[in-house]
């Protein structure tokens, strides 16, 4: 049964969040595996698990230190997995946590063919699109 949850680097589960990031996000774009893990020590993972195995995952980084804003990066589901709703059950159970922390925004990088994804759940898109990792990116963000 899928349920998501909250885990940390130290968690047996991390590295099996890292290998999906790696298949989903890194290599389809000729990023080298573990390439983006900057800010992995300081972010809050949230791993959707069906059967033991993670299926999807997404990070919700600090920006300040009065945790007032905070970035959602690395958000991943497994190709089997996807358009059944688990994105949207990461994001959700993200920004319900943001709330409880007392974060007031939450920004994200989204690449620009993804973007209607975040537009659904409520994120307002702002200013120019940009280039990321060599890919079209846009601004998005979200007051709680």
């Amino acid at each position: 049964m899928l349920h998501i949850t909250r885990i940390a680097i130290q968690h047996p589960l991390y590295q099996q969040e890292r290998e999906l990031r790696n298949k989903i996000l890194l290599r389809p774009i000729g990023i080298p595996d573990f390439g983006w893990e900057m800010n992995d020590s300081k972010s809050w993972h949230f791993v959707a698990i069906d059967n033991s195995k993670i299926i999807g995952c997404v990070l919700l980084v600090p920006l300040d230190e009065n945790l007032q804003t905070g970035q959602l990066i690395q958000m991943a589901v497994d190709q089997g997995w996807q358009g059944k709703g688990v994105g949207k059950k990461l994001v959700k159970d993200l920004l319900i946590f943001a709330k409880t922390k007392g974060f007031t925004e939450i920004v994200i990088h989204s690449r620009s063919d993804v973007t209607t994804f975040y537009e659904a759940l409520g994120f307002k898109t702002f200013g120019d699109e940009f280039e990321e990792v060599g890919l079209a990116h846009q601004h998005l963000c979200m007051s709680l």
